[in-house]
């Protein structure tokens, strides 16, 4: 009996799921569009948000580091705004025709006998066009946005416009850190906290033991390897702490780990393809 259970370990794949992100993964750094995004947002926290210009950049980086996105972070202080509003300030105008498709990636993931999911903090619109033009809109199972993992968070009550918010100071409180004030928390769930990665492990039956984690912050790979994702941190070829392996681009995937291709007999391949829904399944 023993000897039935250790050859079916040894014949049963290593992976059965890719959970990818995508700004900066499925598409290079070099796009531009990440500092786009950056600017977008600065240019939202002073002209929506009145925040004066000469703190923005620094608020901006010190938001993002404690709260996984600046975003979560102006939430968590106090600042009060329509998440659609600033998504389709950031995002909405975006040169996405800059973005060609990929057939090569498109390829490659096609090509893979596994489960495909896209994890990502943006918003499902953004997701969608990113993907739509890269032309891998068939290629993934569902994708997992802000609004998937938020589902109730455009349900809140807005303020009370007569009502003055006190805003925390986050910028004092990082630069004299006092132990015994707590910092305010964010109603936003994202990356790279491991509450996020929980959630989609059960709203999409993954088993993280059985993943590989593809993503371009080594924050969410540092994660994404302690709540037991295998790791591929792409756009460096460097490793650090919490890497399996370091991807300079996506489509090294068959030159780093030619195993995917080889991990799944015909039969179980195509079992796995048959209960694929080939199609994006966005959940609002």
């Amino acid at each position: 009996m023993a000897c039935e259970e250790n050859f079916q370990q040894m014949t049963e794949p290593k992976y059965d799921t890719l959970l990818f992100d995508i700004d900066d993964t499925l598409y290079p750094f070099s796009s531009g569009l990440s500092a786009l995004v950056t600017n977008n947002i600065q240019e939202y926290m002073t002209k929506k948000l009145g925040i004066e210009e000469d703190k923005v950049q620094e608020l901006c980086l010190e938001l993002y580091k404690i709260y996984g996105t600046t975003m979560a972070g102006l939430k968590a202080v106090g600042y009060d705004f329509d998440y659609d509003d600033f998504h389709r300030f950031v995002h909405g105008r975006l040169p996405y025709t800059t973005l060609k498709p990929d057939p090569i990636l498109r390829n490659i993931i096609l090509s893979l006998p596994f489960r495909k999911v896209v994890f990502t903090n943006a918003d499902k619109a953004h997701a969608a066009k990113i993907i739509d033009r890269l032309g891998l809109e068939d290629c993934f199972e569902r994708i997992i946005s802000f609004e998937t993992l938020n589902p109730n968070i455009s349900a809140e009550s807005p303020a009370d416009p007569t009502e003055t918010r006190e805003i925390f100071d986050i910028s004092s409180y990082t630069a004299n850190a006092d132990p015994s004030i707590q910092l305010p928390k964010t109603p936003v769930i994202c990356k790279p906290f491991e509450g996020a990665f929980e959630h989609v492990f059960k709203m999409t039956n993954i088993n993280p033991h059985k993943t590989l984690f593809f993503d371009d912050s080594i924050r969410n790979i540092q994660t994404g390897k302690r709540v037991g994702l295998h790791t591929v941190w792409v756009g460096t070829s460097h490793k650090d702490e919490g890497v399996d392996i370091a991807l300079e681009h996506i489509h090294n995937i068959r030159e780093a780990l030619p195993e995917l291709w080889e991990a799944v007999d015909d039969d179980k391949a195509e079992d796995i393809r048959s209960r694929q829904k080939v199609a994006i399944e966005t959940i609002a």
